[in-house]
């Protein structure tokens, strides 16, 4: 029997507690999780590849099945480069549907194989979003409940010496 593999993509400058949510369904239905840390350089991410890469792992050591690897370029070719089909996606609201679906059918136009599996998140993430985890932490304000603890211990510690 084939191993059923997705990858659930993004920034993730900072992970939160929605993402972690999405990935923990999503490794009930999948043999292997992959959370793919994309490198874009159109954007200036407060934290590096490599720095999110760990707060995920740490964020998701209890769940054997997800591996975490960063990427840069399309999602298309990391996919094939790694064999495989299945890209999972959090969608919060339906502002975020028509970006989405945007999205899958590009994706879908340029590795035919590929298909989008689109998760909601638990109602209580739904208003979270990574840039607005990084504003609320700009300003030191508690971030129980938006992020896993090690995260907001890198916020604290990257905003420290910010003002406000």
């Amino acid at each position: 029997m084939k191993k059923r593999i997705a990858v659930y993509p993004g920034s993730f400058d900072p992970v939160t507690n929605g993402h972690v949510d999405i990935i923990e369904r999503a490794c009930k239905n999948f043999d292997s999780v992959i959370v793919g840390v994309l490198i874009n350089r159109h954007k200036k991410p407060v934290f590096s590849p490599d720095e999110r890469a760990e707060m995920i792992r740490k964020s998701l050591k209890h769940l054997p099945n997800v591996t975490v690897d960063c990427f840069s370029g399309l999602l298309v070719d990391f996919m094939r480069r790694n064999n495989i089909t299945v890209a999972i996606r959090g969608l919060r609201a339906v502002s975020d549907l028509e970006y989405e679906f945007q999205l899958a059918h590009t994706n879908r136009l340029l590795y035919p194989e590929m298909e989008t599996v689109f998760l909601m998140p638990n109602v209580n993430y739904v208003y979270l979003s990574s840039t607005t985890v990084r504003e609320v932490a700009s300003h030191g304000a508690e971030l129980t409940g938006c992020v896993p603890p090690c995260v907001a211990d890198a916020l604290r510690e990257k905003f420290k010496n910010e003002p406000a």
